[in-house]
This record gives C-alpha cells, sequence and structure tokens, in this order.
C-alpha cells in the first residue's frame, strides 16, 4: 500500500475532523446541563429545562453527525487495515473493545450518560458484522435501522446503528470521495424539508406521544443540514477558519469529550445551585470556556504530538504496537501535517 496520501485523502480527512470537531462543540452545548444535574451538586427535579429553545437547534442535533461519523471512521480504517494486515476484522474487534472499556469507566466514574459504550456495544454487534455483508445490503439495513427507531421511539441503540450503517454505507459506496455535487444538491432539500419538520416540533410539549419522532427526525433533518453545511463553508474563504477552530478539537475528539465531562462536574461544583435553573448564557458560557480551553490545549499538544492522549492510547490497543507519539518537529498541526501522521500510522 503506498504511503504517500493524494490530495483527495488530506481534504477528506482534514473535513471530517472539522465537522467532528463541529459536532464535539454541539455536543457539549447539549450535555452541559444534564451531566451537572447528575452530578449530584445540587437538589434536581430530575429534569433539566430547554433554555431559550435549545432542544430546537441543539438537542439531538449533534450525536447524529458524531454516529454517522463514527460508521465513516470504521469503514475508513477497515480499508486501511485490509492492506497492512491479514486480519483487518480482528484488529477492529480489538478497537472496540478498547472503546468498550473507556466507555465504560467514562460511564461507572463520570457520567451516566455516556455513549462512548453505545458505540462500542452498536459497532460489537452490528458495524462489525455487517463488513461481511454484500454492499448494496448496508445502506437498506442502515435505513431500516433508523426507521425502526423513529417508528418505536428508540433515540439510542437502533437510533446508532442505522447511522453507523449509513456512515459506513458513505465510505462503501465511494460517497465520500465525490461528496461536492451530492452537498449541494442535498443542503437545499435539508433546509426546505427541516421547516415544517421544527414546526412540528415546536408545537409539541416534551410530554406528548408524538415528541420523540419529532425530536428525531427533525434532528435527522437538521444534523444532515450542518453537515452540507459545514462541508460548503471549508470550500470558501472561510475554510481555513473553520479548519483553525474546530480540526484541532475534531483530530482529538475523544480526549476532548471525556475531559469535557470532567470540567462540567467542577464548573458545577465551583457554581453551586440548581443546573436545571441555568440560563441559556450560563450553559454557552461554561461550554464555550470549556471549549476554549480544549481548543487551546488541543492546538498545542498536536503541534508537539501526532494524536491526543487517549486516541494514542486507543491506537496502541487497536494496533497492539505502540505507536509514535511524538512529532520530529514543531509546527502548524492541521491539514498540512495530515499526510506526516497517515505516514505515521503505518510504522
Amino acid at each position: 500500500m503506498s504511503t504517500q496520501d493524494t490530495p483527495v485523502d488530506r481534504g477528506r480527512i482534514v473535513a471530517l475532523d472539522v465537522v467532528r470537531g463541529f459536532a464535539l462543540c454541539g455536543i457539549l452545548l447539549a450535555n452541559a446541563q444534564p451531566i451537572a444535574a447528575e452530578g449530584g451538586f445540587a437538589a434536581t427535579s430530575g429534569q433539566v429545562v430547554d433554555p431559550a429553545g435549545f432542544g430546537l437547534f441543539v438537542e439531538q442535533r449533534f450525536m447524529p453527525i458524531f454516529s454517522l461519523l463514527f460508521g465513516v471512521g470504521f469503514s475508513l480504517l477497515l480499508r486501511a487495515a485490509a492492506g497492512r494486515t491479514p486480519s483487518p476484522r480482528l484488529l477492529l474487534l480489538r478497537r472496540l473493545l478498547a472503546l468498550l472499556v473507556i466507555g465504560v469507566a467514562h460511564f461507572v466514574f463520570l457520567w451516566h450518560g455516556d455513549i462512548l459504550s453505545t458505540y462500542a456495544v452498536m459497532g460489537l454487534l452490528v458495524l462489525l458484522p455487517s463488513t461481511w455483508l454484500p454492499r448494496a445490503a448496508v445502506a437498506p439495513l442502515g435505513t431500516a435501522f433508523l426507521a425502526t427507531s423513529l417508528l418505536t421511539g428508540d433515540g439510542r441503540f437502533t437510533y446508532v446503528a442505522g447511522l453507523f450503517l449509513l456512515g459506513s454505507a458513505l465510505v462503501r459506496y465511494d460517497v465520500i470521495d465525490h461528496t461536492v455535487r451530492g452537498v449541494r444538491l442535498a443542503a437545499p432539500v435539508l433546509a426546505v424539508a427541516a421547516v415544517p419538520a421544527l414546526w412540528w416540533q415546536s408545537g409539541l410539549s416534551s410530554t406528548d406521544r408524538h415528541f420523540p419522532l419529532a425530536l428525531a427526525l427533525t434532528g435527522l433533518l437538521l444534523a444532515g443540514l450542518y453537515i452540507c453545511l459545514m462541508l460548503l463553508l471549508l470550500r470558501t474563504r472561510f475554510g481555513p477558519v473553520l479548519v483553525t477552530v474546530f480540526a484541532p478539537l475534531g483530530r482529538m475528539a475523544l480526549t476532548n469529550y471525556l475531559t469535557a465531562t470532567a470540567l462540567v462536574l467542577v464548573i458545577g461544583r465551583l457554581i453551586g445551585g440548581h443546573p436545571e435553573a441555568w440560563t441559556a448564557g450560563t450553559v454557552v458560557g461554561i461550554a464555550g470556556g470549556i471549549l476554549a480551553i480544549q481548543w487551546l490545549w488541543s492546538t498545542l499538544w498536536l503541534r508537539r504530538c501526532h494524536y491526543g492522549p487517549v486516541e494514542w492510547l486507543w491506537r496502541w490497543a487497536t494496533w497492539m504496537r505502540r505507536p509514535p507519539l511524538r512529532r520530529r518537529r514543531t509546527g502548524p498541526a492541521f491539514a498540512s501535517d495530515v499526510a506526516s501522521d497517515n505516514r505515521a500510522e503505518r510504522q
């Protein structure tokens, strides 16, 4: 397998990092209150309120992006591993088992809303077995899982499984390498479809029996729209700014997801009071402060290292050999260093 990375490879990987970093920001906005409330730092009624309509544009809008990208990343790794090891599925099995350990630790010691353990379990039960299926079966199966989720109100297991498979299908059908035209066509369609979906959700109370369906359906439409808008903006003069802001967060998404939980718990302790009574400004301020810290430390870390600390350990567990961590030089760490990082993976 060639050690040279094409411009398409580099651009694709940077775009995935940017979208992943953007999704990480939204997930923290959605999770800050629930994490602090579950932390038990103040008596709560057990229900976190929705400040300033966060439910319309934040709640369940970014987890679908993360889930889709997980499926994309899984299949990209399978494609790369197939040229480097005679047992690529064994490598992916180790990767999922390692993620399960990380997720269970996060669940037990920090937050019961952890999604990593769900990702690992659904990866083991659905995503890994799907690699034996013919390519033509993956997208229909993913669609079936999503339809089941919408009809049953399961916003976790079948929902995640469907998005995993659709993300995998994007790679297996080579859609991921030819996104520009599709994104330009999809963006206006998703925008038009999202308007009545948002209107429908906004008219329902959280106790309405149709609310889970409205929330999930609107979430899928907006998640798709957010992805399209980010990919389109990357091709404008704002692209370098988006890479600078979001790529460091995306490249260290696992590390930042875990440390965000710890930081929210600490800040919740310092602020005191009822997390459910936090205003939208408080939530944005907490999330923004944490993300600013994470952006700074991610940027500085990646100038000296190929991977984030948890990503490095995860890669070690995946390949069963210690990957190089430190760079041989310091300097800008993003688009220009993607090829360097990919060569480091092959050592």
